[in-house]
């Protein structure tokens, strides 16, 4: 994305924060998502945010009382009267909206994209301070516990103690994830990768970290809240079939690695293509995989021995860019 299409997109972010403070007397506002987490990829599509009520306002609402339903119209009225005059094509939808409501801008960021939307999320205090209820239509209940503001102190802590790198992972990841049939939620990245990177790396080898982390932890189970507050991140498909895809991907990359130490780069991107066919172009590998395998096989050991391709592993990648 250009820097252009990133501060227009916070400019719209702001103008929401804005209308939806002066709807809510008294209220603060919160940035989540891609954007305020760095970690947005091209193109440009959305921003997140929410409005947090003060404890007198909030206490109607809540498990056991009023649904976040009147909070939504309160917010979709109140932009409608603040951005319409500016944005002459925008639309707000609140009926069937599980947690925030949908502001559709009708006029695109980033060029040649349908539109730019928003996700403003109503949400009250939590009586224990710690967190927030946010909106859930979808249960009986209607509320959520959760911390995103947390959840953004910790990524924004992240990106700092890695000099950038965590952001770039992420990035890198939701390609990944965008490619392989979205096995994951983004935020269930970005919690597995603030367990497991802490400090700056090469990305290839915060990939590595990730995807061996990640094997890992989803064998034993879904992933919790970093927050400590919400319930376990649910997956996108059943569990063994998210632990294949992870395996998968960890496999190629150390792959890629070991190419790499090898100084065999073709084979090396080849194998990286296959963890991010998107961003890492494919590589003819044939001559150097034959010569891989005639020193193996002059070396005492077998054609198919070495690397993990006795295992089925097609020789992988590296576009040493990433």
């Amino acid at each position: 994305m250009t820097d252009d299409e990133l501060a227009e997109a916070k400019r719209r972010r702001r103008l929401l924060a804005a209308s939806v403070r002066r709807a809510f007397p008294g209220s603060t506002t919160y940035f989540n998502g891609s954007v305020a987490h760095g970690d947005a990829n091209t193109p440009l599509t959305d921003v997140d945010l929410g409005v947090v009520l003060t404890k007198k306002d909030a206490e109607p609402y809540g498990p056991g009382k009023k649904s976040s339903l009147p909070l939504m119209e309160i917010a979709r009225d109140a932009i409608h009267n603040d951005l319409d005059d500016e944005f002459d094509k925008l639309t707000i939808e609140i009926v069937g909206r599980r947690r925030a409501v949908l502001v559709r801008f009708g006029d695109p960021v980033t060029q040649g994209q349908a539109d730019f939307t928003a996700d403003v999320m109503t949400a009250i205090p939590h009586p224990s301070g710690h967190g927030l209820y946010i909106p859930n239509t979808k249960i009986a209940a209607q509320w959520d516990r959760a911390d995103p503001i947390t959840h953004t102190q910790m990524v924004l802590e992240a990106i700092t103690d890695t000099k950038v790198v965590f952001a770039r992972t992420v990035r890198l990841l939701k390609h990944w994830n965008g490619t392989h049939s979205k096995p994951m939620c983004s935020w269930n990245i970005k919690a597995l990768c603030l367990e497991c990177l802490n400090e700056p790396m090469p990305l290839i080898n915060a990939l590595q970290d990730f995807f061996t982390y990640a094997v890992d932890e989803i064998s034993k189970g879904p992933t919790a809240d970093p927050a400590g507050v919400a319930d376990p991140i649910p997956l996108n498909m059943p569990r063994r079939e998210v632990h294949k895809r992870l395996c998968t991907a960890r496999d190629y990359v150390d792959l890629a690695i070991e190419h790499e130490k090898a100084g065999r780069p073709l084979s090396a991107q080849h194998a990286l293509h296959q963890v991010l066919p998107e961003l890492v172009p494919d590589a003819d590998c044939t001559e150097e995989e034959a010569d891989r395998l005639a020193r193996t096989v002059r070396s005492g050991g077998t054609a198919a021995s070495g690397l993990g391709l006795s295992t089925g592993l097609v020789t992988p990648t590296r576009a040493w860019g990433i």
